[in-house]
């Protein structure tokens, strides 16, 4: 079969057009983050759980605001995450100006 008036000249065929990392690496660095700040905060709340087992009452509060902040920063991580996996597996196609297909 023969190429049409559409077309692309062979000389394109194999190459991939480059595409600009910094959208995948700024969320990765900002995945990476996260997920370490919910680990410090996981180990954090368990050392407020200790204290507070032991009898400390302010332990309580610290213990429960860990927590929270440990639940926010697993949540936060998975939507970055997925958007990071949705930006990887499907990149963004360059569309012409005003977001609308070009005239056929």
């Amino acid at each position: 079969m023969t190429g049409g008036r559409r077309a692309a000249p062979r000389a394109a065929e194999g190459r991939r057009p480059r595409r600009a990392l910094l959208p995948q690496l700024g969320l990765a660095a900002a995945l990476t983050a996260l997920l370490v700040a919910w680990g410090y905060l996981v180990v954090v709340a368990v050392d407020f759980g200790g204290r507070a087992r032991n009898g400390s009452g302010a332990a309580w509060f610290l213990l429960a605001l860990a927590t929270v902040g440990a639940v926010a920063c697993l949540f936060l991580a998975l939507l970055v995450g997925v958007r990071l996996v949705r930006l990887v597996l499907n990149p963004p196609t360059d569309r012409p100006s005003g977001g609308r297909r070009a005239a056929r």
